[in-house]
């Protein structure tokens, strides 16, 4: 029985493997494992969070770095000098880059999820905690042409341009408060998700304390209950053997 229990131990790894081995301790282990996958829906969710951050952040520089170029066309066309050729030009370019905004803007999706495209206003919330009473948020920044209030802006005319050139200053402010709090709130979600996996190999660990077995203490174990084995099929091979001793002292 000894060694059949040892060697159970050695295959499984386990010294508590059910209730019937030591159901207090097995009761507590099945309770963290309980937690610890909860912990795994949370990571699953967290990491979602993360992707969409990281694709809307990617989205968003883009856009901020437009707005620049926005705003080198808006001040080249409202120079007094620059003729009516040259503000066509410079218009040209401009709506490119007005679409090309709306563009990135409209496509940073992920799982089907868009945080810039303005069609929604309440924020998306993830999963925090293990029980589902924590959830942490993921604000909407709308960053489309009507969301950074540039639609319909153009470079066609000196007013025009001087217009657009105070609405495109006016979008670099707001693009770039936006992507801050975007980016606040993507740490904040990675700080978590460290948080997280961190208590989910605590959990691990902790489990491992109560139901693991000490492999060198049940590998050594195993050893000399085999010896133990061996010597007592031996004693009863020597035992079985002495009546044919004895019996042979009395023959003629």
């Amino acid at each position: 029985d000894q060694l059949a229990s040892t060697q159970s131990r050695v295959n499984t790894g386990l010294k508590v493997q059910g209730a019937k081995d030591n159901a207090a301790v097995w009761a507590v282990a099945q309770g963290q494992r309980a937690d610890r996958g909860s912990l795994e829906a949370v990571t699953t969710s967290l990491n979602r969070a993360t992707s969409i951050a990281d694709v809307s952040l990617a989205a968003g520089e883009q856009i901020s770095d437009i707005l620049v170029e926005l705003k080198q066309k808006a001040t080249a066309a409202a120079d007094p000098s620059a003729t009516a050729a040259m503000r066509t030009s410079y218009n040209d370019e401009f709506q490119s880059l007005l679409s090309s905004i709306q563009s990135f803007a409209d496509n940073a999706v992920f799982d089907g999820s868009n945080i810039l495209d303005g069609t929604a206003t309440t924020a998306l919330n993830f999963l925090a905690s293990a029980d589902a009473s924590e959830t942490i948020s993921l604000d909407r920044q709308n960053l489309t042409l009507a969301g950074l209030s540039l639609t319909g802006t153009s470079l066609t005319s000196e007013a025009n341009a001087t217009a657009a050139l105070t609405a495109v200053n006016a979008a670099i402010a707001t693009s770039s408060s936006r992507l801050a709090d975007l980016g606040a709130q993507a740490k904040q979600i990675e700080r978590h998700t460290t948080y997280v996996g961190k208590l989910s190999d605590a959990l691990e660990a902790g489990i491992g304390n109560l139901v693991d077995a000490d492999m060198a203490k049940e590998s050594a174990r195993l050893t000399a209950l085999q010896v133990q084995q061996q010597l007592g099929v031996q004693a009863l091979s020597i035992a079985n053997q002495s009546p044919q001793i004895i019996l042979s002292l009395f023959k003629g």
